[in-house]
């Protein structure tokens, strides 16, 4: 009988599995880069959109005050109006002054929430080109 040789591993063998493992951790690495890359791009773009909205809300309370100063000041001047003709004509020259007002307001949230949508683009296209 002849004596039994352990078994060896071909070396062919050996470099293929190695090779193999080597291309897996790379493809992994690349994984857990691009990963990390759209967690950052995320909290960017996140604290971009937040930053941004909270200006656009703010503008939003403003135009808010001013409506409802606007009304309070036509009340006061509908109690001390005269007649019906004084009325009338105060109750026009504020339908006037808020029409313009709104007209003003909605281009400039328009234009706000257009420069969020930019700003948000521009955010993302940055945090995502390759560093």
């Amino acid at each position: 009988m002849t004596p039994k040789t352990p078994y060896e591993v071909p070396a062919e063998m050996r470099e293929f599995a190695e090779r193999s493992v080597e291309q897996a951790r790379k493809a992994f690495d690349g994984f857990i880069g691009a990963a990390t890359k759209a967690v950052d791009t995320a909290q960017v773009s996140a604290e971009s959109a937040r930053l941004n909205t909270h200006d656009v809300a703010r503008k939003a309370i403003g135009y808010a005050e001013n409506n409802v100063s606007a009304a309070f000041e036509l009340a006061q001047k509908l109690v001390k109006s005269k007649d019906l003709t004084e009325v009338m004509a105060h109750q026009s020259e504020f339908m006037k002054a808020q029409m313009e007002a709104l007209q003003s307001q909605f281009k400039e949230m328009g234009a706000a929430a257009q420069d969020v949508a930019t700003k948000a683009a521009e955010t993302i296209t940055k945090a995502a080109k390759p560093k």
